[in-house]
């Protein structure tokens, strides 16, 4: 069983930054594609990043691009999002996922492993 550990968020004023990292301990996070979701409260859940297993390839949703980047380090067996510039509208539980695919993918049901998430709230 896969366990995602996610942490780093927090509350921030508007224009700020947050780098969320995803763990998880006695797994090799290199085998799988990763991703970062996010749920605002009443919304569904939506995708906001993906990275392939070796980090050579990234993928952004059109509300965050420019403003987010993700990364891994394998050898430390996590991923990273960093989040500059922050809006009101980025408030969301965010969620670190695994997927086997061999390619990143928009849709949660292509994730099988999800961490329990953690809050990110951006004032104005």
């Amino acid at each position: 069983q896969v366990q995602l550990v996610e942490s780093g968020g927090g509350l921030v004023q508007a224009g700020g930054s947050l780098r969320l990292s995803c763990a998880a301990p006695g797994v090799t996070l290199s085998w799988y594609c990763m991703g970062w979701f996010r749920q605002a409260p009443g919304k569904d859940r939506e995708f906001v990043a993906g990275i392939t297993s070796s980090g050579g390839r990234a993928d952004y949703s059109d509300s965050v691009k420019g403003r987010v980047t993700i990364s891994r380090d394998n050898a430390k067996n996590t991923v990273y999002l960093q989040m500059n510039s922050l809006k009101p509208e980025d408030t969301a539980v965010y969620y670190c996922a695994a997927s086997r695919l061999g390619h990143i993918s928009r849709d949660d049901s292509d994730y099988a492993y999800w961490g329990r998430g953690t809050q990110v709230t951006v004032s104005s």
